[in-house]
């Protein structure tokens, strides 16, 4: 019996909540599988991406769904913005998603989700400016500040191409992280492979496969390429849902990071303080909360105002 638009539509709500919860890669043979039995299937769920990265589109949005709301509760919003969207895309006779040229600048403490116009989505991290251009030719994306999570789809005519000063990344259909530092480039691979080259030395390009990191310097040298393990690269990327996984990290490097997505910034007074390791996963816009659960770990004190958050111990 063919499946109605509604139930389609249903089970798409719950691959979204699956594929935010889980990780795509996870569940990547299971939903080949499901969207291979109707050809009507890769829009519906398409569209629920889209619906969901709409609904995810506040400063920092909860970062994941509330256990405690139904899921009945959670594939309602998911369908309204569904009903919503295609209602608003009928006038132009398609789903709305991104025009051919577009720009997009992240504040600090903003993350967005988007839908690109080739099926692809992205993620991009606070504090980042990205520059979408597609054509016949090739899908050119220019990352000039910040960092972007990228999934690809699949189009073997149109080479999927970002920029990151003298960095180029090409990659077909995978899944990869962009991160412009201050010192160079990293690149983290999720699923799949990406060609890595510097500007106008395409030759001597890398490939680098999933679970795999490089960085490329700001001398446009390939400074180490490291492999991961799956799980610590999931971590890494921990901000496209709102958190931050520690694991072994010192204070002062989880102050840095958390420091990216705040306005009110966290201090940590002394340095024996500083390298002390931590464990966890946290909300990123919620420096007090972090501090609060540092401060009882570690047995130190928390000062603060209406801009700092200080941590210190007593004896430093």
């Amino acid at each position: 019996m063919r499946e109605s638009p509604d139930k389609i539509e249903e089970d798409a709500a719950r691959w979204v909540m699956r594929i935010d919860r889980e990780g795509r890669g996870a569940l990547a043979h299971e939903l080949d599988q499901w969207l291979a039995g109707d050809s009507r299937r890769a829009g519906a769920l398409l569209q629920a991406e889209a619906a969901w990265s709409i609904l995810d589109r506040a400063r920092l949005a909860p970062p994941r769904w509330d256990r405690r709301t139904p899921i009945t509760s959670r594939r309602r919003l998911i369908s309204i913005a569904v009903g919503g969207a295609a209602a608003a895309a009928a006038a132009v006779g398609g789903v709305a998603l991104l025009s051919p040229g577009q720009t997009f600048v992240t504040t600090t403490g903003e993350i967005r989700r988007i839908p690109l116009r080739d099926g692809s989505t992205a993620a991009i991290n606070s504090g980042s400016r990205l520059d979408v251009r597609f054509d016949d030719q090739v899908r050119r994306v220019r990352l000039t500040d910040g960092e972007v999570w990228f999934r690809v789809a699949k189009d073997e005519r149109r080479p999927f191409l970002v920029e990151a000063g003298l960095v180029r990344i090409e990659a077909v259909g995978t899944a990869f992280s962009v991160r412009r530092r201050d010192d160079g480039v990293e690149v983290r691979v999720t699923e799949g492979v990406v060609e890595v080259w510097v500007d106008g030395v395409a030759g001597q390009a890398i490939r680098v496969p999933a679970g795999v990191s490089t960085f490329v310097s700001t001398g446009a040298t390939f400074e180490k390429t490291t492999k991961r393990d799956p799980a610590e690269i999931e971590r890494s990327l921990a901000w496209r849902t709102g958190w931050i996984d520690l694991a072994g990290e010192t204070l002062a490097e989880a102050a840095e990071e958390l420091n990216r997505y705040n306005t009110r910034k966290l201090y940590i007074d002394g340095d024996a303080l500083g390298q002390e390791r931590l464990y966890g996963t946290f909300r990123l816009d919620d420096p007090e909360g972090f501090a609060a659960s540092a401060a009882l770990s570690l047995d130190a004190d928390v000062t603060s105002d209406a801009e700092n958050i200080r941590l210190r111990r007593a004896e430093e």
